[in-house]
């Protein structure tokens, strides 16, 4: 089985052997209760080897999963006393039948068996308790394998993988068509600790059926992140837009220690949360510290909280844990989903959101063969180490997306992609980033898709050759988790003038809103051609653009807009003066007429974003905030300014992470206070009352950043200094809007 290009295959849906309400409704309605942990109840049986012994294959010890065909009567019955506990839900035996996991006992071709009696014997035991007020339903389950697409298993390789995305694929593939034909009712992707391998196993239930899908992570330790490194807000953005039923937890923690990642989950989730708890930890004798009773009191606190739509249990849980469960569940509401957020949100293993209104976002150019003759001479030279270290660069100067792109002479693209994007896969400052991944090649651009964890942008799809190629690659850009860069070309050719540009966008943003794709993963890109070529045809190129973007954002809501900045001053390449003067005003309109982001160097970037806020004097009061020299700062001073440069914080709140900085450490610490500043970053809040509203605890340190001898003298004020900020933005918006009335 192969990844096929429309991932979005409308199939018909499983449904409930008898004529019972959908799960979908149910979860509107009352909590729903999965059950508890099926190896747990294994255990309790005395089991011989004869119990794990296929006659072809031999002994498989420990393979619960081949009891479907062993001892289908106990699986039968562990069933059974989870449904008499209360259980909603129940999971079929499968965590492991899966082709990559049974390959360990030789079993891989007996993946579909396995399954589909699994799924027979869970839609038999449901139908027997299934009433009209409580249907039952049964989750087909698929764990997450023993292996891991975005983690390399060799310390000495980063690029090294023990499974790719199309082997995952294959191998869920078959264990998703099996469950549903045996009568699984949804699927449950359970464990998930690399959202790489949960983008396979969604794309393959995908392929072969529209059962609902559970998807659940496992935060493994108390940093909050999976395995793989994503927080929990970059793992739901990575699904969020996916098609999923729901998101949640469960699995290595215990309910205390769940619930604060469960809470946040709840927070920004417009999509019903689950969890299903370990009984505790571990207590170092083979079994888990909490008993029925104090966990169902912990997770009755989830309830009490409206944090959840399902629970259940893990390792560890019993059918007398489900039992008080159960008995829980009944007396509360479900969760109220959030809102559905329209904001344009990436993530590589921390999201980004991508607001007008906060700032512009730069996306680093210097990972791209075509804008960078060093790059591309360090790929060809196979000089990764030092490619690598381009990237960093670019992440340590305050680039929020990185732009990756292969296409050159003599360069292998699609391999040099996914072995680059595998190698910046193991350095954090560049992981946590969102990627843009660049190719006018859509196997290039595929295969990027394939080896990287997170919500990246696809640059780029175009109606070049027509509305089914077109749709058809948006929707596997949707169903693989990405925003797109949406190229103005048509089958006319490339939309040159404000009219066509227009024009363009619109028809395009019709065909993939309206075959589901969401607005806020549109990113357009109008075209920044060369100006200045002596053809007067190109004169108007720059103006046009800047028109286009503030049309096509009134009459394409939600959408974004790039663009490739060096085009514009191409025709000056060698005499880089000019060109970053071109650049700066260029951006100075266009920023103020809606563009969001733009390929450009990071470093240069600063001087782009200063000329915004008044550059020499805004760049000064940064670097006085940070107790430096604004004539010779040092390189860490740089760092700090650059930063807070490209991220929108204006001096004051600068000066506050410096006193936050050293009222926690007792001593100024650059790299701290740069902690500060990324966590603030984090968090969306930039100014004084943002940051204070988020932590009242700086109020005091703000208090003071006012009582210093170029601020104002008390608190109140810093609201002034405030809208004075924002006025300067209005102020672009205003100029930008008499260019235009006077023909400019």
């Amino acid at each position: 089985m192969r990844l096929r290009g429309n991932l979005f295959r409308r199939t018909s849906k499983k449904k409930l052997s008898m004529a019972y309400k959908d799960i979908t409704e149910s979860v509107k309605e009352r909590i729903l209760v999965l059950d508890g942990a099926t190896g747990t109840m294994i255990q309790r049986h005395a089991l011989s080897e004869a119990d794990f012994t296929h006659p072809e294959k031999g002994l498989c010890r420990g393979l619960n999963d081949l009891l479907c065909l062993t001892r289908p009567d106990i699986v039968a019955d562990i069933h059974r006393q989870y449904l008499e506990a209360g259980a909603d839900i129940i999971s079929t035996n499968t965590f492991n039948a899966n082709a990559v996991s049974l390959a360990d006992y030789g079993m891989q071709d007996y993946s579909r068996l396995i399954t589909l009696e699994a799924a027979r014997i869970a839609r038999t035991q449901a139908d027997k308790y299934s009433q009209a007020e409580k249907p039952r339903y049964v989750a087909g389950v698929i764990g997450p394998t023993g292996r891991t697409a975005s983690i390399s298993p060799d310390v000495e390789d980063p690029s090294a993988r023990n499974i790719t995305f199309d082997e995952l694929f294959e191998a869920y593939g078959i264990q998703a068509k099996a469950l549903a034909e045996g009568g699984a009712d949804l699927i449950l992707i359970e464990t998930v600790f690399d959202s790489l391998n949960a983008k396979a196993a969604v794309a393959a239930v995908k392929n072969v059926c529209s059962l609902p899908i559970m998807l659940s992570g496992t935060i493994t330790d108390a940093s909050g992140r999976l395995l793989s490194g994503q927080t929990v807000d970059a793992f739901f953005t990575s699904f969020a837009r996916t098609g999923i039923f729901s998101i949640g937890l469960n699995c290595a923690l215990g309910a205390g220690q769940m619930k604060q990642y469960v809470r946040r989950l709840a927070e920004i989730s417009h999509l019903p949360v689950s969890s299903h708890p370990n009984a505790g930890l571990p207590d170092g004798f083979g079994g888990y510290a909490e008993s029925a009773s104090q966990m169902a009191d912990t997770v009755e606190s989830y309830m009490t909280d409206g944090l959840v739509n399902i629970i259940g249990g893990c390792c560890g849980t019993t059918p007398e844990y489900i039992s008080l469960i159960s008995h829980a569940a009944a007396k509360y509401p479900p969760r109220k989903p959030a809102a559905y957020t329209k904001k344009t949100v990436l993530a590589g293993l921390e999201p980004l959101t991508v607001e007008h209104s906060s700032n512009f976002v730069n996306v680093g150019e210097r990972a791209n063969v075509a804008g960078s003759a060093k790059f591309a001479r360090l790929v060809r030279e196979g000089s990764w180490d030092e490619a690598v270290d381009i990237v960093k660069k670019q992440a340590e100067d305050g680039a929020q997306i990185i732009d990756v792109c292969m296409d050159a002479p003599m360069i292998d693209a699609r391999e040099a992609m996914t072995h680059f994007l595998k190698l910046i896969a193991s350095e954090p400052d560049v992981a946590r980033l969102p990627l843009m991944i660049d190719s006018s090649s859509w196997d290039v651009l595929l295969a990027g898709m394939k080896c990287v964890q997170g919500k990246h942008i696809i640059n780029s799809i175009s109606l070049k050759n027509g509305e089914n190629e077109f749709l058809s690659h948006a929707r596997t850009i949707h169903s693989l988790g990405c925003a797109a860069v949406v190229m103005l070309f048509d089958e006319k050719g490339q939309a040159d003038t404000y009219e066509r540009k227009v024009e363009v966008a619109q028809r395009m943003y019709r065909l993939l809103t309206e075959d589901g794709f969401p607005a806020c993963d549109i990113i357009f890109d109008p075209n920044i051609l060369a100006i200045a070529t002596g053809i007067p045809e190109h004169d108007n190129y720059a103006a046009d653009f800047i028109r286009a973007t503030s049309e096509i954002k009134r009459t394409c809501p939600g959408v974004k807009i790039s663009g490739g900045v060096s085009n514009l001053s191409f025709s000056f390449r060698g005499n880089n003066t000019v060109r970053e003067a071109m650049h700066s005003v260029f951006l100075y309109h266009a920023i103020a007429a809606g563009m969001d982001m733009g390929i450009v160097n990071a470093q240069d970037a600063q001087q782009y974003l200063a000329r915004r806020v008044g550059e020499k004097p805004f760049i000064e009061a940064l670097y006085r905030a940070l107790g430096a020299d604004p004539a010779q700062p040092a390189p860490k001073e740089q760092r700090v300014c650059r930063f807070a440069l490209a991220h929108g914080f204006p001096a004051e709140s600068v000066e506050l992470a410096v006193r936050r900085t050293e009222a926690h450490q007792g001593h100024r610490s650059l790299d701290y206070t740069l902690g500060i500043l990324r966590q603030w970053e984090k968090s969306g809040v930039h100014t004084i009352s943002e940051i204070t509203a988020l932590e009242p605890e700086s109020r005091t340190a703000a208090v003071a950043v006012g009582q210093t001898e170029a601020q104002p003298t008390d608190s109140g004020t810093l609201a002034d200094w405030e809208q004075a900020w924002l006025a300067q933005k209005e102020e672009i918006r205003r100029r930008m809007k008499e260019a235009e009335a006077n023909g400019l």
